[in-house]
């Protein structure tokens, strides 16, 4: 039989099944620790490799820049069309669907950032960014056409691409969301901080107003924007003091519809996915889901290039990418998805399951958010456990002394209202 490593996807799914038929549910989730059944058949990647590293980022050649329609788009595309993006509310139960596919399928999506778009940069991409020495050729179509006729009717600033019915997904089932390939669509990103965000609100960006060192970081509406620019695979900050970090591309937002006819904010997120901003969610990942309503209803936005746990400036170096997903319905009762993603988001890498915890999932149009880093780890905490005793099949007190022994906790972020703490539990100790 040929290593797990080296099958097609199709294989290790088929693989995956028979081991499951064979050993049962427990079985099955510490046969596929060895690898996540992401990723293979297009990307060929390990998340936070090098091989990922190679295929997310342009590498040291001249930048391509990823226009509507031009370049790589594998499976479904979805473009980011101005008349049919959403821009800063999410999708609920009477959204109408921009393309519809069966389970299993391959979907690529054009995603935006809203970062150049904004009131406060003056909502002219190609004025903002012609500032900070972009070339109009590098300056995306579909960005320009947002900024120009999108209405900014929802309170968050996220430009959101979808939703994509999945054909048979049904309330009480799980959404598999594969992250296969992630390509940029520009060598250029932006980090923010706005007032009254951030970690320190009431401190920064108030104190930088009299810094005249400060003066060129400031937009418009008196918000601190720096635009970053991609060098190779690293991004490279502005001024005198020589300053890089690795881009390591992920979605910060996926998700699925709300069951409310209320406008959902696209800031907060909740336990339909949405603007959880984990960035282990790189190429070879997978995001799972609850479905609330028919179809699903997937959507992506918030593209990062780059983002530290915490994000306590108030954004991650925003920059459009162009993600590809594998989406594939998980029926109740079925195998193929972690027990805990039934009710609420759950993840893993190709090293680790990644139980997730927010401090209120059931957003704010359901009674307010909660923000409280306490709150969002006893979540974690309390998934992690389900997961290790009801799938992985630890006695209690054992997973308990393993989470507190091995796992590590990390702060997804700290700024979306609701916030986050995920877990890592390398599959390796499995």
């Amino acid at each position: 039989m040929p290593s797990v490593h080296h099958l097609h996807a199709a294989d290790h799914d088929e693989l995956a099944r028979s081991i499951g038929s064979l050993l049962g549910r427990r079985a099955l989730l510490r046969a596929s620790a060895g690898g996540a059944l992401a990723g293979g058949a297009l990307a060929g990647t390990a998340a936070g490799g090098p091989a990922a590293a190679a295929a997310a980022a342009p590498g040291r050649r001249k930048p391509r820049i990823l226009q509507p329609g031009t370049g790589r788009t594998p499976g479904r595309y979805v473009p980011a069309k101005a008349d049919e993006v959403l821009w800063g509310r999410l999708p609920n139960r009477d959204s109408s669907p921009v393309a519809s596919v069966r389970s299993g399928s391959v979907v690529t999506l054009d995603t935006i950032s809203h970062e150049g778009l904004l009131e406060d940069q003056g909502q002219d991409p190609r004025s903002f960014f012609a500032d900070q020495g972009v070339p109009r050729r590098q300056v995306l179509d579909d960005a320009i056409a947002v900024a120009a006729t999108t209405p900014h009717d929802g309170p968050g600033p996220h430009v959101v691409t979808g939703p994509v019915a999945v054909r048979g997904a049904r309330p009480g089932d799980v959404l598999k969301i594969e992250v296969l390939r992630l390509q940029l669509r520009v060598p250029y990103g932006v980090i923010s901080n706005r007032h009254g965000k951030g970690a320190l609100p009431g401190e920064y960006p108030e104190q930088f107003v009299d810094d005249p060192a400060a003066t060129p970081y400031f937009n418009e509406g008196g918000n601190i924007s720096v635009f970053t620019r991609v060098d190779g695979d690293r991004a490279r900050l502005p001024g005198e003091v020589p300053v890089g970090f690795p881009l390591a591309p992920f979605m910060g937002m996926m998700g699925v519809a709300r069951d409310t006819s209320a406008l959902v904010d696209s800031v907060p997120p909740t336990d339909a996915g949405g603007n959880i901003d984990i960035n282990d969610l790189q190429v070879g990942s997978t995001l799972y889901l609850p479905v609330q309503v028919a179809g699903a209803m997937f959507y992506s936005g918030d593209p990062h290039m780059a983002q530290g746990d915490g994000e306590v400036a108030l954004t991650a170096m925003e920059g459009s990418l162009r993600p590809t997903f594998r989406l594939s319905v998980v029926a109740k009762g079925e195998r193929g998805a972690p027990s805990p993603a039934f009710d609420g988001p759950f993840a893993e890498t190709q090293r680790h399951w990644v139980p997730i915890g927010l401090s209120d999932p059931d957003g704010p149009e359901n009674g307010g958010n909660e923000t409280s880093l306490d709150v969002a780890m006893k979540a974690a905490v309390r998934q992690a456990m389900a997961f290790l005793t009801d799938d992985v099949g630890l006695a209690g007190p054992v997973a308990y002394a393993y989470l507190s022994a091995a796992a590590d906790f990390q702060c997804s972020q700290v700024v979306d209202r609701t916030t986050g703490i995920h877990a890592l539990i390398r599959k390796s100790d499995f």
